[in-house]
């Protein structure tokens, strides 16, 4: 198996023209996640990639929160570092963010209300009064971003448009009142040094692209697939699935059900799929703990049902709203003895599409639970992507029993025993086939049995799927030159901050690629072990403290990585902090 060669920005890096970096921060209920979003949409609607991300804590009001926009003429996927510009709505975000901020950045701040403000980098704007006289203080948050498109000088067409768009009627034209009023407050007022080459920014192209969180993507690549039945509890960061289903249920014909605990969830999932429709649940940690039973259910019954699993830092409630990688082999070992499924692990936002399809054929063709294993990083950011060409969708249902004349439905055997370990899939109701299955050891026909003989023929078949799995699972991805000194190794939403540590240590001299895995279970061993055998140093780069893929690199291959560069405050890594630690051979001590 020959890893999958990734184009990206490498060797684009010293030729960029435009990079953007801009933060807007406060509290939880001063409208930061609107203003960010409508933000990024009026740079992708000038036809810039954007990547974008949130930082919020787990209350309704209150709180520090944060939203980031970065926008460039190259392709994106990584949050970046230092900030071009700050707004700041509240006085925390100011002693927090400010250290963030590139030599020649700017903090954009409500002067009448943030007092005693001490340093360079300030441009005090009157937010809230120039809120209040296009209508309403609750505008403050428009009028800032007013405030930091005239300081880059992005024209305010576009932004007034989405603007219009956002908010119906008299709000809406309230909203492009109190835009223009930061807009032009900051062109006639700002006397200071804008940061190098982010001054009078023009849309770039008229190329349209979709701006898409993970979860956005998955809801998507679940329509695509074909899937008619949603359960689920609600669950940050997957909650967003559930709401993007529902809304979406009348035009698809969907049923989406809000389970009263996850249990029921996952239940309802493996019924819906047992009478033949291609049916989901989504959760996270906490909550796929209380599913694991479910999932066992669904695969002695060999009932197929796709899990999406949204990651958060642990143990129990944990932090609900922050970024992790620390489920990796619990996703793979899950559940009460031994039966096949597949991990599949999206690494960017077009990846959540592909893989969410992925992983209902999988789960049809191999009939077993397939587990689509995401995190709030990926979950909530939002990414530029090119519209998603449907006609390379394909549905495999895998082996169906016919609806021969003539069938006898007590001939069917359920748990037909097969060479490949897939039998024949007959529907409840369906005319020639008698559908009986089990969550107790049970013969082909579905019915319960002791006998040592019976049961393990029916293990051996069930194992028998892994060998038409392993086909299945693409090769890592490999960014860079096929040989290299170091290779840095990522799983999941890395995928971005690596490839850009890549190039910025490829600008440096250093002789150096990577390999990333979207799909981990069944593990493409072979491919990995080919890219490792070319390495002289190897670092697995994990939002985890144990090293999981490293531990699961060493099972499958024999091969013991050299360093494990590891984070677990709840953050995601960023291309200048993965690039910085592999210079300075700063490796974890776990």
């Amino acid at each position: 198996m020959t890893p999958l060669v990734c184009a990206g920005r490498r060797g684009k890096v010293k030729a960029m023209s435009v990079e953007l970096n801009i933060m807007f921060g406060g509290e939880a209920g001063q409208g930061l996640q609107s203003v960010g979003f409508i933000l990024a949409r009026a740079f992708a609607r000038g036809g810039y990639h954007v990547f974008a991300d949130q930082d919020y804590e787990s209350r309704i009001r209150g709180g520090h929160s944060f939203f980031r926009v970065r926008a460039s003429d190259v392709p994106v996927a990584a949050v970046l570092e230092p900030l071009d510009f700050l707004v700041a709505l509240n006085r925390e975000t100011i002693d927090l963010h400010r250290g963030e901020l590139g030599p020649d950045g700017v903090i954009i701040f409500d002067g009448d209300q943030i007092a005693n403000v001490e340093g360079e980098k300030l441009f005090a704007v009157p937010l809230t009064k120039l809120a209040e006289n296009a209508g309403g203080k609750v505008m403050a948050n428009t009028v800032a971003l007013g405030a930091a498109l005239g300081l880059v000088g992005y024209g305010p067409e576009i932004l007034n448009q989405i603007l219009r768009e956002t908010f119906a009627g008299n709000v809406g034209e309230s909203n492009v009142k109190a835009a223009a009023a930061g807009y032009d407050y900051a062109k006639q007022n700002f006397t200071g040094k804008i940061p190098p080459g982010k001054g009078n920014l023009k849309p770039v192209s008229d190329v349209k692209r979709m701006l898409l969180t993970g979860t956005d993507a998955i809801s998507l690549g679940a329509i695509a697939a074909g899937c008619k039945f949603m359960a689920g509890y609600p669950m940050t960061p997957t909650t967003p699935i559930i709401e993007y289903l529902a809304s979406k249920a009348k035009e698809f014909g969907l049923v989406v059900v809000q389970a009263e605990d996850e249990i029921s969830a996952i239940n309802m999932a493996v019924g819906a799929a047992y009478t033949g429709v291609r049916a989901m649940t989504a959760t996270s940690g906490s909550g796929f703990c209380l599913m694991v039973e479910g999932i066992c259910l669904a695969g002695i019954t060999e009932t197929p049902v796709v899990v999406v699993l949204g990651q958060r830092p642990g143990p129990a409630v944990g932090l609900p709203t922050r970024t992790a990688q620390e489920e990796l082999e619990f996703a793979i070992h899950a559940g009460s003895g031994e039966f096949p499924r597949a991990v599949l692990a999206p690494t960017t936002i077009e990846d959540s599409f592909w893989l969410t399809v992925k992983a209902f054929n999988l789960a049809e063709k191999y009939q077993t639970p397939v587990i689509l294993l995401t995190d709030h990083h990926l979950a909530t950011s939002y990414a530029t992507v090119p519209p998603f060409d449907l006609a390379k969708v394909t549905i495999d249902r895998g082996v169906l029993f016919p609806d021969q004349a003539g069938a006898k439905p007590e001939e069917y055997k359920r748990h037909k025993v097969t060479e490949s370990g897939i039998s024949p899939r007959a529907f409840p109701g369906q005319s020639t086939a008698l559908v009986v299955t089990d969550s107790d050891a049970h013969d082909e026909a579905g019915h319960l049995i002791e006998d040592a003989a019976t049961r393990s023929a029916q293990v051996e078949k069930r194992q028998r799927k892994m060998d038409g799995l392993k086909k299945e699972i693409a090769p890592p991805q490999l960014y860079g030159p096929e040989k290299a000194d170091i290779t840095l190794i990522g799983w999941g939403s890395t995928r971005g901050a690596i490839q850009e540590a890549v190039d910025i240590l490829h600008n440096d001299g250093a002789s150096v690629n990577s390999i990333h895995f979207a799909d981990v279970w069944p593990f493409p061993a072979e491919a990995a072990a080919a890219v490792l055998a070319g390495a002289r140093k190897t670092y697995v780069i994990e939002n985890n403290i144990t090293g999981q893929l490293a531990h699961l690199i060493r099972a499958e291959t024999g091969r013991k990585v050299d360093g494990r560069i590891l984070k677990y405050d709840g953050r995601p890594f960023t291309p200048a902090n993965i690039a910085d630690r592999v210079r300075k051979g700063e490796v974890s001590p776990w």
